[in-house]
């Protein structure tokens, strides 16, 4: 590729101060429709029976299946420097509170 396409591909993604900071997240709620991806981070503390969502990310579904690609070559990486991360699954008995809000779900 020349130098000149190059340059036309390449993406200046700013962050600001406050957004590095970023936001804790111990739970995802995952939601969809036809047409998008509706991705909750919740942040759930024990003893507290009440949770608000801290920040909600809207994809299509393209993106969507990009950020799963994206996050399981992640972890393949982070996993063959640390090890195997321990499969956590929502429910009674491992700290996880069920989930069911109805419709279409999933957890992550």
């Amino acid at each position: 590729m020349d130098e000149k396409k190059q340059k036309q591909q390449q993406l200046n993604i700013e962050l600001s101060e406050e957004v590095a900071q970023g936001i804790y997240s111990n739970l995802a709620v995952i939601t969809h429709s036809s047409s998008e991806f509706v991705v909750d981070f919740v942040r759930i503390m024990p003893g507290i029976p009440k949770a608000n969502v801290k920040s909600r990310v809207i994809l299509t579904p393209e993106h969507a299946k990009r950020l799963l690609f994206a996050l399981q070559d992640n972890i393949k990486k982070f996993e063959a420097v640390h090890g195997p991360i321990k499969n956590v699954k929502p429910g009674p008995g491992n700290g996880m509170p069920p989930m069911a809000f109805g419709g279409p779900t999933a957890q992550a």
